[in-house]
């Protein structure tokens, strides 16, 4: 037997010492990191979760309720069957949003500092009979051990020795972002330590007190009532409440909340816990129905709780006896040390941080430091308050019912965490409103007889008696009427009060399928000015600090100047602070000292990445009408970036939400350097032209011309308005904008140029014999006028023969630069619009049209008023003339006439061409602009003249038409823009 006090506190220091050497073995990368992050590593942490409730109590708990105990694991079992939807969403929040406690996660949803202050002190409250619970156990197993009362300050050692313990663990220095690998793989190790140390007391009760199951089955069989004593409280018990209680506690816990998400270093491990962790329980749980029978076959004289050590100390297998206290020992160190991290930081960020914030108080030149004894400074005085408390209250009762006390303590918490992922409208006053009072309850029905039975003077108040419920089971009672006046006072709260805009926004972000919480764009326009704002509240040299981090989270770099990335940074450096501070004291530095500008907002912008982001690398795989909407979405996104149309959206403050492929290859910009960033950021000519053309009032804008990378493109431009069709909130965010559609004509534009061309060239073709025929004329008065010049000796006549000579080489200069100019118009990058004479271009067009010798025996009348100006090419519109009056004269006889005449008409000018042929039948006037139609016989017209006309006049904003004259013949109508001095005069 083991007697000396001294060697089971130095064994228990010692086992404390290795359990800081895995840590910082693990910490130091002494370890495989294949091992540190084993799904295993993390299931065997989580076994936290058994306290000294467990490797001692639950003997003495099946003992007096029989098989009711396994209820405590039944329902954490039922927790990690719904991990998925329960808590799967929550690791999702705490990594997002780097939320480092329970409190954290309420203050984050629930919008208020009343809330984080709230859930800490009741949590605090709480969980502060589990402490002492821990100490009692401790020093109880030393007395058991030794047979003798331990001394008054082996509790006050174990203590202190668990407070420098707790600090090393978890609070050596500062890591609000990483994960304390080295403190689960402690814990993990830890759990595993109980878990060996109860198997081998369950075997040693099987194969040492019974020898072997053949002998526990004659014991059974001897003493039918061992198993009716297990048996029967089942029926009588308070299943549903206890496995309610251990429902809430699987992941509300202090401990259980860190070490299931805050250290979470795997979203994918948690599913392997979700069945992994209950298995761990059970066989956790298969010996204390056997340390129970094997205790009362020894008839041990000590409480069923201490059976397990009882065993093995009275045996004299000291080895066994020293291992199971150093279980005993593991179970409560590992809980106190979690725990009191897990309470430390929540009351740094809900109690001691706001209060400087508030008297703005925060020291600046080193605030990571003042952080850190903040922290230490709290975990010793928690111990602190958990060994005042063992020490003011006479515990008379079992360890499993002071555990209780905490379960339904912390089980006040569950309506308000149901509501944070299943219900949006609920409010932070209802949930304020349902804690208190459900705290107020817990007092009443379990704190009041707590201090009333430990002989402490207070009130005497007995909440069953006063309600009639004294023969109710007290736990039944204390969770029904808790829970009942919570959930009520909490949906009462919340339908009769109204969620504020950040509520809304947390409770969309709860939400799995919802979007983030909206943002503002802040003023700030540089990494260093984000910083020297950031630097007023904490400091430089940790605003500097907290920068390069948020920089290296996202990839940045410190000449980072776009607004899209400045708004992620400045979202990255609030989740960061978030877990320095908390989330309401890091939106609070961020928002009020970074100047935010409300008035330009960038919701939808931000979502909209967000949800194609999150969709496009999301590993879940969606089922039912979620599933449809998705394919829905894919391929509506898929025909809008396939669209042979550049699309464009634009958000209300200007930033570019869509830019699709074929927008990229229009302008030559990728859509990842434009989607996400403003107007001003686009190369020219695209901000001022998308600019230019969405303040301006025309809807639509036709053949615009632009140099696009040294290549003239022509585009039409088309918009549309996005206008909220919600309201509210959402329509606040931003859910609006403006559309713009851009065609690439370019193609379309230099086929048009090629027909166009070809058809002058067959034209020059059909004016060739003209042509020789009329430069044929002056040629020969040349020739006859230098023949004669050689024998003038007359200066007067020899100066008339030169000026004639000079005369006629102008004619041909003339007639064949006219030619030059008609086969090459259009092929060269057209001129702006300029004001068109139109009687000169048409004076020559008839010039050219008469070169060919079709229009000699018809009359050609240019009745175009002198002062008539259109605006345009004139180049191309003499083409248009051409092609007319070349149709005109092959549809004469003759002797007819062909003539032009032109007015003002509303809006432009208007030229006629009209002949005295036969006309065109009334049901092929619709046909005669389409390409390739013809009246002619075959191999005497292509077809594409009149449709070179249609495409020209189209391209100066004009129009044309044909019809039949009264009279006999056809008359083509030409409307064109007028010139800037036709519509002045």
């Amino acid at each position: 037997m083991i007697s000396e006090i001294g060697l089971l506190y130095a064994a228990g220091v010692a086992y404390l010492g290795l359990l800081f050497f895995i840590a910082h073995a693990t910490e130091r990368g002494w370890l495989p990191a294949a091992l540190v992050r084993h799904p295993l590593v993390y299931i065997l942490s989580l076994g936290v979760y058994a306290t000294t409730w467990t490797y001692y109590g639950s003997v003495g708990f099946a003992q007096s309720e029989g098989y009711t105990f396994l209820t405590i694991y039944l329902g954490l079992t039922l927790a990690f069957l719904l991990a998925p939807v329960l808590l799967a969403p929550v690791l999702r929040l705490v990594r997002d949003y780097q939320l480092t406690s329970l409190a954290d996660l309420f203050a984050f949803r629930y919008r208020s500092q009343l809330t984080g202050v709230l859930v800490t002190l009741f949590m605090l409250m709480g969980v502060l009979p589990y402490i002492a619970l821990q100490i009692k156990a401790v020093t109880e197993s030393v007395s058991v051990l030794t047979q003798e009362a331990p001394p008054n300050l082996l509790a006050l050692g174990f203590c202190a020795t668990l407070g420098l313990f707790a600090i090393l663990f978890g609070a050596r220095h500062i890591t609000p972002r990483e994960k304390h690998e080295g403190l689960v793989v402690a814990i993990a190790f830890e759990s595993a330590v109980k878990l060996v140390a109860l198997l081998l007391v369950g075997g040693f009760a099987l194969f040492q007190v019974f020898g072997g199951p053949a002998g526990l089955g004659d014991w059974l069989a001897a003493h039918p009532q061992a198993l009716e004593a297990l048996n029967e409280p089942v029926s009588e018990g308070p299943w549903s409440s206890l496995m309610l209680l251990a429902f809430a506690a699987a992941f509300l816990l202090p401990r259980q909340f860190h070490m299931l998400f805050v250290e979470n270093m795997d979203p994918r491990a948690l599913q392997a816990a979700s069945w992994g962790f209950p298995l761990f329980l059970l066989l956790l749980n298969l010996p204390i129905p056997l340390v129970l029978w094997a205790g009362q076959a020894r008839g041990l004289e000590i409480p069923p709780d201490y059976y397990v050590l009882g065993l093995t100390a009275g045996d004299g297998a000291g080895w066994l006896a020293l291992l199971t206290f150093i279980g005993g020992v593991s179970a409560a160190s590992a809980m106190m040390i979690v725990t009191t991290l897990a309470l430390a930081a929540m009351c740094l960020n809900h109690l001691l941080l706001p209060a400087h914030v508030t008297q703005q108080s925060l020291p600046q030149s080193n605030l990571y430091g003042w952080l850190l004894w903040g922290r230490r400074l709290l975990i010793l005085l928690i111990i602190a308050l958990g060994y005042g408390f063992y020490w003011l209250l006479e515990f008379n009762q079992g360890l499993v019912q002071i555990g209780l006390i905490s379960f339904v303590a912390v089980a006040q918490f569950l309506p308000g965490f149901i509501a944070l992922l299943f219900w949006p409208r609920a409010t932070r006053i209802g949930f304020i409103a349902g804690l208190s009072g459900g705290i107020l309850m817990w007092l009443l029905a379990l704190i009041l007889p707590l201090l009333e039975a430990s002989g402490l003077p207070g009130l005497p108040l007995n909440l069953a008696a006063l309600m009639g419920a004294e023969e109710e089971n007290r736990w039944a009672f204390a969770t029904f009427w808790s829970l009942a006046v919570n959930s009520a006072l909490f949906v009462l709260g919340s339908l009769l009060s109204r969620p504020t805009r950040e509520e809304a926004e947390a409770a969309l972000a709860c939400r799995r399928e919802q979007l983030p919480p909206a943002r503002t764009a802040g003023e700030v326009q540089s990494v260093s000015q984000l910083e020297t704002h950031l630097a007023r509240v904490v400091g430089p040299q940790t605003a500097a600090l907290e920068v390069e981090r948020a920089l290296q989270d996202l990839d940045l770099k410190a000449t980072e100047r776009r607004p899209a990335e400045l708004r992620r940074l400045r979202g990255r450096l609030e989740r960061n602070l978030s877990g320095l501070m908390g989330p309401l004291l890091a939106r609070m530095m961020v928002d009020n000292r970074l100047d935010v500008a409300p008035q330009t907002q960038v919701a939808l912008a931000d979502s909209l990445r967000f949800v194609e982001e999150q969709l496009e690398h999301s590993t879940v795989r969606l089922r039912g009408l979620a599933a449809e909407l998705d394919t829905l979405r894919r391929y509506h996104r898929q025909v809008l970036h396939e669209l042979p149309l550049g699309v464009c959206s634009i958000a209300p403050c200007g930033d570019i939400l869509i830019w699709n492929h074929t927008m990229s290859t229009i302008s030559g910009i990728p859509a990842e350097d434009a989607v996400g960033q403003p107007l001003e950021s686009l190369k020219d000519p695209w901000e001022g032209v998308l600019r230019t053309f969405i303040n301006g009032d025309d809807r639509h804008l036709y053949k615009l011309q632009l140099s696009v990378e040294g290549r003239y493109r022509w585009l039409n431009l088309h918009k549309a308005a996005i206008e909220s069709s919600v309201t509210g909130d959402s329509a606040a965010h931003g859910l609006g904008g403006m559309v713009v559609l851009v065609e690439d004509l370019t193609e379309l534009h230099t086929l048009e140029s090629e027909v166009a061309h070809n058809d002058r060239l067959a034209s020059i073709g059909r004016l060739a014999a003209g042509v020789a025929h009329e430069i044929g004329n002056p040629l020969t008065g040349i020739t006859s006028l230098a023949q004669n010049l050689r024998y003038e000796q007359d200066p007067a006549e020899v100066e008339l023969t030169v000026r004639q000579i000079l005369e006629q080489t102008r004619r041909i200069n003339d007639i064949v630069q006219s030619l030059i100019t008609f086969s090459h118009a259009g092929e060269a990058p057209r001129p702006l619009p300029a004001a068109v004479d139109l009687r000169a271009c048409v004076d020559e067009a008839l010039q050219l049209v008469q070169l060919g010798g079709s229009g000699r025996e018809i009359t050609c009348i240019n009745g175009v008023p002198r002062e008539l100006r259109a605006r345009g090419n004139q180049q191309r519109l003499l083409q248009v003339f051409v092609n007319l009056i070349n149709n005109a004269l092959q549809a004469s006889r003759p002797g007819d006439r062909v003539t032009l005449t032109g007015a003002r008409v509303p809006g432009g000018v208007e030229v006629r061409v009209e002949d005295e042929g036969s006309g065109i039948e009334d049901g092929l006037l619709d046909q005669i602009f389409e390409p390739f139609f013809t009246t002619k016989p075959p191999g005497e017209g292509t077809g594409l003249g009149l449709s070179v006309v249609y495409s020209i006049i189209q391209d100066h904003g004009g129009t044309v038409y044909a019809d039949n004259r009264p009279e006999g013949g056809t008359c083509f109508r030409i409307r064109l823009p007028a010139a800037e001095e036709e519509v002045m005069a």
